[in-house]
C-alpha cells in the first residue's frame, strides 16, 4: 500500500521515511496534493522459496474450485509444438 506524506513533512521526517522505505514500505511524495515522487526500497524483499509454493498451491486450489481442468500431457506438448504461449 501507498502511503501519501507532503514535500514539507518528507524534509522534515526524511530519516524516518527512510527508515520506513528501507523496512520494505512505498511512499509517494506530493506537493499540493498532486504526486512528485515516489520512495521505494532499492532492494525490495524477495519472497522465499515456501512462499511461492504456497501461494501455486493456493492458485491450483482455486483454478479446481473454479471449475477448470488440468492440460494433458499430450494437450501440453501438443501447445509447445504449435508454438503457442499459453
Amino acid at each position: 500500500m501507498d502511503t501519501n506524506i507532503g514535500a514539507y513533512a518528507a524534509k522534515t521526517h526524511l530519516g524516518q521515511l527512510l527508515d520506513r522505505v528501507e523496512a520494505g514500505e512505498t511512499l509517494t511524495i506530493t506537493r499540493n496534493g498532486k504526486a512528485v515522487a515516489k520512495l521505494v526500497p532499492a532492494n525490495p524483499p524477495v519472497a522465499s522459496g515456501t512462499a511461492i509454493v504456497e501461494s501455486l498451491r493456493a492458485f491450483h486450489e482455486q483454478l479446481r474450485a473454479d471449475g477448470a481442468k488440468p492440460f494433458t500431457t499430450e494437450e501440453i506438448l501438443d501447445l509447445v509444438k504449435s508454438g503457442r504461449k499459453y
